[in-house]
């Protein structure tokens, strides 16, 4: 059996980053509320960075899935500011990596917590969901 996480090691990072736009904003899916960068769209962001933390280290034919999230959303920010969210692989346990993940906005934190990532074959993945 393939062990996909082999080369993963704790201290491993990632990063990503977006500039916070109108459709990105909690205001823009929720009537009546502000324009500012909505929590779901932090998640993400924590997702990607985690998720970069680790692809170049998998087998070929093989990602990981976000399967747990942990997050505080700290501050507001507003649009146009950029988001930059940093991950940093904690342990590895079986087929799931757990992240500390951080989100700064250049003025301030504005979310973290952890995030676990499991490990998927997409051929496998793919026969047993038919995606």
């Amino acid at each position: 059996m393939t062990e996909p996480l082999k080369e993963i090691l704790p201290g491993m990072t990632g990063r990503a980053e977006v500039t916070v736009t109108r459709d990105l904003t909690v205001g823009a899916h929720v009537e009546g509320m502000p324009p500012v960068y909505a929590t779901p769209m932090m998640i993400m962001l924590m997702e990607v960075a985690s998720g970069s933390a680790v692809r170049k280290h998998l087998p070929p034919g093989w990602v990981t899935v976000g399967s747990e999230v942990s997050i505080r959303h700290l501050a507001p920010t507003p649009v146009g500011r950029t988001v930059v969210a940093t991950a940093r692989v904690l342990e590895v346990e079986g087929r799931s990596v757990l992240f500390a993940v951080e989100a700064h906005d250049g003025e301030r934190k504005i979310g973290e917590g952890t995030h676990r990532r499991g490990a998927v074959n997409l051929e496998s993945f793919a026969k047993r969901f038919g995606v």
